[in-house]
């Protein structure tokens, strides 16, 4: 199958196998592999192979893929490394914090005292402006 690809890409590259990674798992679309610079023991990421930068842009079918991957990573490290918890984390453009500009989910097991900060203070919303928003989105998906 072939896929749309960037030569300048660090991902591309590890998928034609031009840049070696610690490969857990591929099939015709995804690859997951090891993330080199793991926020804790057990970090990977699953890839699609194609190289679509976010998830605005990625075929419907092929985020399916990868989240697909992604759950059976999640599913060997509750398994293997029996973390408390796992997140798995994707991000898209620079303001979400995305380094590599293409399409990818980490899976990141989760212990006890991890040094790991993804969550927010709840606070309450103020509902009108989320009814005005709700409400902006809903057309956009109409």
């Amino acid at each position: 199958m072939s896929h749309p690809t960037d030569g300048s890409c660090i991902f591309c590259k590890i998928v034609a196998g031009q840049f070696p990674c610690f490969k857990l798992f591929e099939d015709e679309t995804t690859i997951a592999f090891m993330d080199i610079n793991p926020v804790n023991p057990g970090h990977a990421l699953a890839v699609a192979k194609g190289h679509w930068p976010t998830v605005d842009v990625i075929p419907t079918d092929v985020l399916g893929d990868v989240a697909r991957t992604a759950q059976r990573v999640a599913k060997a490290a509750l398994a293997a490394l029996e973390p408390t918890g796992v997140n798995l984390l994707q991000s898209n453009g620079p303001g979400a914090g995305q380094s590599v500009p293409h399409l990818h989910v980490h899976i990141l097991p989760r212990y006890p005292d991890d040094k790991v900060r993804l969550n927010w203070v709840y606070e309450p919303g103020d509902k009108a402006e989320i009814a005005a928003i709700c409400e902006r989105l809903k057309a956009v998906l109409a």
